[in-house]
């Protein structure tokens, strides 16, 4: 493990600077001299023969092969594509459920060098003792981490409450640190266009600081787009289609294109290589990755290795995972193999599959063959610890009272690009009996700041539940949620996840036929990365036997973001139904009471 100065301006001492020139010169030796390997040139797109000498943590030299070889020591490099580091412009450590040094353990060895993490879930379950956390948790880590003041702690305030409040002059006040990189994806698309008070201060004071304030841009157009943008946001990763992204392109966003949602990429792909130049706007991200996926396929070099696959050319994947990415950052010392530039490195066995050979972060080898010469230390996590304050809960609880015979109810249609629906239903023993095609949504409060009480909603187009399925991954604000059709079922998985103080469960027939425990903040795991996996792995077979997923969009990842109450269309929050549209949450589904 390394420890840095403050970056960039450690690359400026002035002892460095002479040591590398000399080197440089062929006065002094190189600490490090990589040779046999060939280079891909992020600027010009070639692959091209040349040895790199290293001082310190900065690349002193890039010259022709064979022609040096005074260095303390030698790095082989024979049969290897050489690339700078690989940086993920986009990401939430927490979406995949382990702590930090466990993600670096896992994406570093891949090549993964920098990561831009906006600790939003973390927010919003602690406030600002879960943003310091996140500082803290990666200060020392070998792989850089950039993170950033999660600007929407709520995402959507009055519609939803969260464990935090996170207003402009707390945002002020995170953003005078030198830790914190800028502010993360805003979220609240419509508070931004109406120019809403809070967060137009939230977004004035990343202006004020002069760092980067990214975006969250979903489904925007048009007027729409342009009001975002005018506010000061300049990036955007919810790209809905390859028509969104042209226009989101051409409007003059930075673009994060991100691994998550692997049905578009193709689509892009084709889009791009039909422009037929890679714009120096467009970036690259995981955004979330689950931890099984993460265990065996990666972090962002899974994200490069399927965009070669789709048929972007390979040169253009790494320059956007790189030098586009260094220069959103505005990080002159990322991204390029350059003399003079930071000495962060990956050797590829090849341009198709890449599979990193060795890695070198800051000019130190830190990785072979896929793993790190030495394990992380990780933080410790007792602020993390006792987030699920519920107790425990009955079928009763999940019910809807009436004392008519039939009622008309509101219901929100499909997952992700909800709309507002209604159905009639009966009502037997004094509670509302959901329709066959009618599924269960209810969210329970569990940051202490209300009365943990279930609100239910109804979902269509959710399919047929055979049990149910409770999370306290539950974004934006992580309020325990949980989706079936018997509320038995509900309340036996509910209170699973409250006994395990967070974390998943599946419920059937009144028996759980899998949990996973996450007990820092509800939302990560401290045991390591295959364990986790496993778990999880488990949590989907068991949801296999649940429900029949419809892809792209009824799958698993829907039950995670089915409380987004930032997005357009209705949502079921702790607070009722909520709609960006209205001022207020639909407390009660029932729209009338019929006979």
């Amino acid at each position: 493990m390394t420890t840095r100065l403050p970056e960039p301006d450690d690359l400026n001492e002035r002892g460095l600077r002479d040591r590398a020139v000399a080197a440089a010169r062929g006065d002094l030796r190189f600490d490090y001299l990589i040779t046999g390997g060939k280079i891909l040139d992020v600027i010009t797109g070639e692959i091209r023969a040349a040895d790199i000498g290293l001082t310190g943590p900065m690349i002193a030299s890039v010259h022709a092969a064979g022609s040096r070889n005074d260095a303390a020591a030698h790095i082989d490099a024979s049969g290897r594509i050489i690339t700078p580091g690989l940086i993920d412009t986009h990401m939430h450590v927490e979406s995949s459920m382990v702590t930090p040094a466990a993600y670096c353990d896992a994406t570093l060895p891949r090549g993964v060098t920098t990561l831009v993490w906006d600790p939003h879930e973390f927010g919003n379950v602690h406030g600002k003792i879960g943003v310091d956390w996140a500082v803290e948790a990666t200060a020392h880590l070998d792989q850089r981490v950039i993170v950033l003041a999660p600007s929407c702690v709520p995402a959507a305030p009055g519609l939803e409450r969260s464990g935090a409040d996170f207003d402009g002059s707390a945002m002020a006040s995170m953003l005078k640190h030198d830790a914190i990189g800028g502010i993360a994806e805003v979220m609240n698309m419509r508070g931004v266009i109406d120019r809403k008070p809070r967060i137009t201060e939230v977004v004035q004071a990343g202006l004020a600081s002069g760092k980067p304030v990214c975006g969250h841009a979903r489904g925007l157009a048009g007027s729409d787009l342009a009001a975002f943008m005018a506010a000061g946001i300049s990036s955007d990763h919810e790209l809905t289609s390859a028509d969104d992204f042209l226009e989101k392109l051409r409007a003059g966003l930075t673009i994060e294109l991100r691994g998550s949602h692997d049905h578009l990429l193709p689509q892009i792909v084709a889009a791009l290589n039909k422009l037929g130049h890679l714009p120096p706007t467009v970036t690259v991200c995981t955004d979330d990755i689950f931890p099984d996926e993460l265990h065996n396929k990666g972090g962002l070099d899974d994200v490069v290795r399927r965009l070669v696959r789709y048929g972007m050319p390979a040169s253009w994947a790494v320059r956007a995972a790189t030098i586009n990415a260094a220069i959103r950052l505005s990080r002159r010392d990322l991204g390029l193999i350059a003399a003079g530039n930071r000495a962060d490195l990956v050797m590829f066995d090849d341009l198709e599959y890449f599979a990193a050979d060795q890695v070198i972060a800051n000019g130190q080898v830190v990785a072979r063959g896929g793993q790190p010469l030495q394990p992380s230390i990780t933080h410790k996590d007792d602020p993390l610890r006792n987030s699920v304050h519920c107790s425990v809960l009955c079928a009763a609880d999940f019910q809807i009272a009436s004392n008519a015979k039939r009622v008309r109810v509101a219901t929100i249609d499909r997952p992700r690009f909800t709309r507002w629906g209604e159905v009639e239903a009966i009502v037997r023993d004094g509670h509302i009996v959901p329709p066959e095609h009618v599924t269960l949504m209810s969210v329970i409060h569990r940051h202490g700041h209300a009365e943990p009480k279930p609100q239910t909603g109804f979902l269509t187009g959710w399919g047929n539940w055979k049990g149910a399925f409770c999370t306290s991954v539950s974004h934006d604000s992580h309020n325990l949620t949980v989706f079936g059709n018997d509320p038995h079922d509900l309340a036996v998985a509910t209170n699973a996840v409250i006994a395990m103080g967070g974390g998943m469960a599946v419920a059937k027939n009144g028996t759980i036929t899998a949990s996973m425990a996450l007990p820092l903040s509800g939302l990560i795991s401290p045991a390591p990365l295959a364990e986790i996996s496993t778990d999880f792995s488990s949590i989907r077979t068991a949801m296999d036997q649940v429900i029949d997923w419809e892809p792209p969009y009824l799958i698993f990842k829907a039950c995670f973001g089915a409380t987004l109450a930032c997005n357009a269309g209705p949502h079921q929050t702790d607070m009722g139904i909520a709609d960006v549209t209205r001022d207020m949450p639909l407390e009660n589904p029932i729209l009338a009471e019929i006979e």
